[in-house]
């Protein structure tokens, strides 16, 4: 798998290109680490919300009716060009789109069977695998490292008494997760704004779609699923999705991966508000080493980028 470069003119960047790396965000503006934590805090409590939805319409309509109705709100809002783009434009998008479609899907059949916690726990592992094989620098690995101890740490170290489906969706999920973070980095530098991003999210919808009339048929139709499952498209797709593709023009995929592994902490921290699920003080201590290992991958990543400047 190939892994995003990151350019550095120090001249400003066309719409659509990325920043440098370690450059100071724009007055008024998030920076990319904020803009990887709300996306995070947003889709974690958008899947919590989810989760209140499934016993409506199941996995596969919740998933579709979430992806449809985040693709009608970027087309809108967007609304993408579709003229004078290239052939690996478009091929880059479709694969974007496919990957979407399936890590959404395989979250939701992995949380139709396993609890919020342990599924994002799992999924987690594909970004922090990505971050090791796409860093350069033995300092990466390290964080990464301090981070699974986190996040096995977190999902109580034993996963033996989940259900083995829900184990291998998770675990796909995450392998879609990493895939999905190389794509989202290759189309935001292929579009402008957020229009690869809207494009992508229609090739997901159009593909997910005829699964979920399949598994919910009328139920899409119901005014309270359609409500509940426009929120977890707003929360889960549209807000995430559009942080994260804007972070990626700033970040490099492996400190980008990293920072991926704050997931399970938001969505502990959700599975307590939403789904009354409790924090034990282990979860509590895993929650911290996840957190120091995304500082420290950050704080790496901005010191290699003003160092970079100096030398420039």
């Amino acid at each position: 798998m190939s892994t995003p470069s990151t350019p550095t003119p120090v001249t400003p960047a066309p719409a659509g290109a990325s920043a440098p790396v370690g450059a100071p965000p724009r007055r008024g503006s998030l920076g990319p680490v904020g803009l990887v934590l709300a996306g995070g805090v947003s889709v974690q409590f958008g899947g919590a919300l989810a989760v209140t939805l499934m016993p409506r319409t199941g996995a596969l309509g919740v998933v579709a009716l979430r992806l449809l109705v985040a693709a009608v709100v970027l087309l809108v809002v967007c609304r993408p060009r579709l003229r004078g783009h290239s052939r690996a434009d478009w091929g880059t998008v479709v694969v974007f789109g496919l990957t979407m479609a399936a890590m959404n899907g395989l979250f939701y059949q992995a949380l139709d069977r396993i609890p919020l916690g342990p599924a994002v726990t799992l999924e987690v592992l594909g970004p922090l695998a990505l971050s090791v094989l796409a860093s350069r620098h033995a300092i990466n690995v390290l964080w990464a490292s301090l981070a699974l101890a986190g996040v096995f740490l977190l999902g109580g170290g034993d996963f033996s008494g989940l259900d083995p489906a829900g184990v291998a969706f998770a675990l796909g999920a995450g392998a879609m997760w990493a895939t999905y973070i190389v794509f989202s980095a290759r189309t935001g530098r292929r579009f402008p704004q957020a229009d690869g991003l809207a494009l992508a999210m229609a090739v997901a919808a159009l593909v997910f779609l005829p699964l979920g009339i399949a598994g919910s048929g009328a139920k899409l139709l119901d005014p309270t699923v359609i409500a509940l499952g426009s929120a977890v498209a707003l929360l889960s797709s549209v807000l995430p999705y559009t942080l994260e593709l804007l972070a990626l023009r700033r970040l490099p995929a492996s400190a980008f991966a990293i920072l991926m592994s704050l997931e399970p902490a938001i969505a502990a921290t959700a599975g307590f508000l939403i789904l009354d699920q409790t924090l034990t003080v282990t979860e509590a201590a895993a929650i911290a080493l996840v957190i120091a290992a995304s500082m420290g991958a950050v704080r790496t990543q901005v010191g290699r980028g003003k160092a970079k400047r100096t030398e420039g």
